[in-house]
């Protein structure tokens, strides 16, 4: 009984992260890849492989290997597919886990990305003594993995949710991935900040802000953080309008499932209080007085990269021998 080890694996919009964890949620060592440069789903498994076959030779090699854990947009945990994700190049339905357990000669398993963080929180992180709490995704897109009872929900068909996409504003901000009009997508993730930056500029042609002196290509979450943080009110207001929108999502996210935590991770993030304050503003006033005050509002206690993973080979110790 040598395989005391797992590889998690975190597929992103943009990149992919992947690490050898040990039982106690030791990252022996990871490595990142693009995952948005490869078209087709065999070109990204096969530099997947180079990669993975370095770390795994470093830790003594397969046989040390109990299994692999991938956290996936719209990644199926029952099917192990990813099924029509619309934040990858690859379309239509990939039977990922099947196709990576192939390749490697061991078991793989797969879920939700977001679903993966909420693992890695839940065994790892902020909810290490919880029964009950949601994790928000805020990077690329906006994903969710809730707890309630002691257990990830995973719906009938292994969907459920998806929180990122709930309507938030009807007939809002259009989606190019989804075709929907006024998701929280649309507004809470590094995308949405982008674009609430770009409709402040274009109907504001008074307004100062340095975000004038960068192209419309320029400007990316990135750079309205870095201006907000220099204090420019215009990139200071992206965040709290993008704030209220979120704080008003978290209010009937809390009334449908009653959580004791709300745990925020990714990139939006950073911004700290600045994102903070409105999101708690608002999620508390469109609360009923029996869920005020009651629900803790934290960020994650796992380094970004760390959660996804983590979660991900969590998920490769629950397989059955």
């Amino acid at each position: 009984m040598s395989q005391q080890l797992a590889v998690g694996i975190d597929i992103g919009g943009t990149n992919t992260k992947f690490g050898i964890v040990d039982r106690r949620g030791n990252i022996l060592c990871d490595g990142r890849m693009l995952t948005n440069q490869h078209e087709d789903v065999h070109g990204f498994l096969d530099e997947l492989h180079e990669h993975l076959s370095v770390l795994i030779a470093q830790v003594g090699g397969i046989e040390n290997i109990r299994g692999i854990g991938v956290g996936a947009p719209n990644g199926n945990f029952y099917t192990g597919n990813i099924e029509y994700a619309p934040n990858l190049r690859w379309k239509g339905i990939i039977p990922l886990a099947k196709l990576l357990g192939e390749k490697f000669g061991v078991p793989a398993i797969l879920t939700n990305d977001a679903n993966a963080a909420a693992l890695g929180e839940f065994q790892y992180g902020a909810a290490r003594s919880m029964r009950d709490f949601i994790v928000i995704t805020l990077g690329t897109g906006v994903g969710s993995g809730i707890v309630a009872n002691g257990q990830l929900i995973y719906g009938h068909d292994g969907f459920a949710g998806e929180l990122g996409h709930c309507i938030v504003i009807p007939g809002g901000r259009y989606h190019p991935g989804t075709g929907a009009h006024g998701s929280l997508e649309a507004y809470a993730s590094a995308t949405g900040v982008t674009n609430t930056a770009l409709e402040f500029l274009a109907n504001r042609p008074d307004t100062q802000s340095i975000l004038r002196d960068h192209s419309k290509e320029e400007i990316n979450s990135k750079v309205i953080y870095e201006a907000a943080m220099k204090g420019d009110p215009l990139a200071v207001e992206v965040y709290e309008f993008t704030g209220k929108i979120l704080g008003e999502a978290l209010a009937n996210f809390v009334m449908f499932s009653s959580p004791e935590a709300i745990i925020l991770f990714g990139g939006l993030t950073k911004a700290g209080d600045m994102i903070m304050k409105p999101v708690r503003e608002h999620m508390e006033k469109n609360l009923l007085p029996i869920f005020q005050n009651k629900v803790k509002l934290v960020f994650s206690e796992l380094k970004e990269s760390d959660a996804a993973i983590l979660g991900a080979s969590a998920l490769a110790w629950e397989m059955k021998d």
